[in-house]
């Protein structure tokens, strides 16, 4: 679905019943018109040929009046008030892009460097844009040629997807060929594990014409599919053009990315929009825009002065003392540019400029300050910011003070959505970890220690001990050593792992 059709599908108005005030400023529209048509020089007195010189335009029916404009007016600050809306406000705890699994096409084909540096290397690059572009998003990533295989799981992090996206090489792969219908399928199992529809991004050069028609055939309402040809321009690719799903050539710039953002997001915003709890996204303001265009016309010979000389009173009485320089203030509260910022997913400007306490928490967390989040949150005494408190701690690895306030959040309110799941898994890990910690002591004779690195071990569990130092004699492997033996080719590890699922197989 396109955006367009996205917007078709969902526009409403919140506030409907201002828009029976319609008819009624139509109707007194065609009155005045009606009367100022009429309305002209007398004939007693005046000779015809001096009455057709002394008036102008007498014939001129396409005339724009005054009264058109304040119609005009008018019509748009009743559409406005009606609230038109077609999205929701967004939740900061719920992604706003649709889950994707990112399908990769790792063959000798894409080596080629007809796309610069190659296609394989270029389709990289472009897999890590995608991933800056959905922040937050979750993501998972699937690699192909004659086999398929899950690289990462559904992640959050695109920290987590870089190193082993670096790894992919045809060379690891344990078997030659194009299966891309095996690889859709291990892609919408991943989706299948998912609470909302998702999307299947394949990243490619070319596919086979058998594919393309399992792949056409293939039809889930809950999974949105798109193909980024990894192609130069001039090189058509076999079969592609066949294909019934949103397909896009790669492009020097990100715009190849964003439109197939914007494809595959429809069908999960529409999701959200029908299921979700947040209030909707009020767009009314958007139609103040031209209607302050328009009044500007009142300036002109023969309009009336006297609204206008009202609107500027109340705009100067009522302007804020702390009004700043910046034309931005002129027309938008702190709070508004900061939901600006929010919207626009910068959120560390959003944190700075938001003076409400809750949307100011919202977007530290977004922004990764959970600490940060968790101390604004800690000032706002309802479930909702309890909750938030709660997973804010949990990721800065506080997972006792997550609990606690999980344990708030059903103090305030027993059936507050998630609270209940959300404390029972916050305290598996603080018992995990701290089952972990008093494993760690191994004793003498096994010569190996554990971390000082411990997180939120408050009840001390297990022994304090260390991976040696340079120059420790008592038979301990040394910090350098540890590392020493660590493997940081990825492409190894999953030149390992793939054979091992192709064998299984």
């Amino acid at each position: 679905m396109t955006d367009i059709g996205f917007f078709l599908s969902e526009f409403h108005f919140i506030r409907p019943v201002w828009l029976l005030l319609l008819p009624v400023i139509a109707a007194i529209w065609v009155l005045i018109r009606y009367r100022a048509r009429k309305a002209g020089v007398p004939d007693a007195g005046l000779a015809p040929h001096l009455r057709d010189a002394l008036t102008l335009r007498t014939n001129d029916r396409k005339r724009l009046l005054p009264v058109d404009w304040v119609a005009a007016i008018i019509s748009l600050a009743l559409i406005g008030a009606a609230g038109p809306a077609w999205t929701r406000i967004p939740d900061p705890f719920v992604a706003q892009t649709a889950p994707m699994v990112v399908i990769l096409k790792v063959t000798p084909s894409m080596t080629a460097n007809d796309v610069v540096p190659t296609r394989l290397e270029r389709a990289k690059q472009k897999t890590e844009d995608l991933l800056k572009l959905r922040a937050g998003a979750r993501t998972a990533l699937v690699a192909y040629a004659g086999t398929a295989h899950l690289v990462v799981p559904m992640t959050n992090d695109p920290t987590v997807i870089k190193p082993y996206l670096e790894g992919l090489d045809p060379e690891i792969m344990p078997k030659k060929g194009a299966d891309a219908v095996t690889a859709f399928e291990t892609a919408t199992a991943v989706l299948k594990n998912e609470e909302t529809s998702g999307a299947v991004l394949f990243v490619l050069d070319e596919i086979g014409s058998q594919d393309v028609d399992t792949l056409n055939a293939a039809d889930d309402p809950d999974v949105a599919i798109g193909a980024l040809e990894m192609l130069s321009e001039g090189v058509t690719g076999s079969e592609l053009a066949n294909l019934d799903f949103v397909r896009v050539r790669v492009s020097p710039d990100d715009a190849d990315l964003r439109t197939l953002d914007r494809a595959l997001n429809a069908d999960y915003r529409r999701a959200l929009n029908q299921s979700g709890t947040q209030p909707w996204d009020d767009r009314g303001w958007i139609l103040a825009w031209p209607a302050a265009l328009l009044a500007l016309l009142w300036f002109r010979r023969g309009w009336t002065m006297r609204w206008l000389i009202i609107i500027v009173t109340v705009s100067a009485f009522g302007a804020p003392e702390s009004a700043k320089a910046d034309v931005a203030d002129w027309f938008f509260t702190a709070d508004q540019r900061g939901r600006l910022a929010y919207q626009n997913k910068d959120y560390k400007a959003a944190a700075d400029l938001f003076s409400d306490p809750m949307w100011k928490a919202r977007a530290l967390y977004r922004d990764g300050q959970y600490e940060a989040a968790a101390e604004a949150y800690e000032r706002i005494e309802t479930p909702e910011a309890a909750f938030a408190r709660g997973l804010a701690h949990i990721r800065n690895r506080a997972y006792r003070d997550g609990v606690r306030a999980f344990e708030e959040t059903l103090e305030l309110d027993p059936d507050y959505p998630g609270a209940a799941e959300n404390l029972k898994t916050a305290k598996e890990i603080v018992d995990y970890v701290e089952t972990t910690r008093e494993q760690s002591d191994t004793g003498e004779d096994r010569g190996i220690g554990a971390d000082e690195v411990v997180f939120d071990n408050e009840e001390n569990q297990g022994a304090e001990t260390a991976i040696g130092e340079e120059g420790d004699s008592s038979g301990l492997l040394t910090a350098q050593q540890w590392m020493n033996l660590v493997d940081t080719r990825t492409s190894d590890f999953l030149r390992q792992r793939f054979a091992i699922e192709a064998a299984e197989q």
